[in-house]
């Protein structure tokens, strides 16, 4: 399922405001997964909260990434 996410992020970069270059967009996409992988560390005893933060964490980091 990442791969695909990628794989059509990349196809669409252009409409999505990652058109900055890719190191930006790199940059900018690490960080918020980074953000996601540190609030699922930090929920880790209760699973649930931390998939749903470090999902909810990631679409919204990268959604903002994309319309900014």
């Amino acid at each position: 399922m990442r791969i695909t996410w990628f794989a059509w992020l990349a196809q669409h970069a252009d409409e999505y405001g990652y058109s900055d270059g890719p190191l930006r967009a790199t940059i900018g996409t690490v960080a918020v997964l980074v953000t996601g992988a540190l609030l699922w560390f930090a929920l880790h005893r209760h699973r649930s909260a931390a998939m749903a933060a470090a999902g909810l964490t990631c679409a919204l980091g990268v959604g903002w990434l994309a319309f900014h």
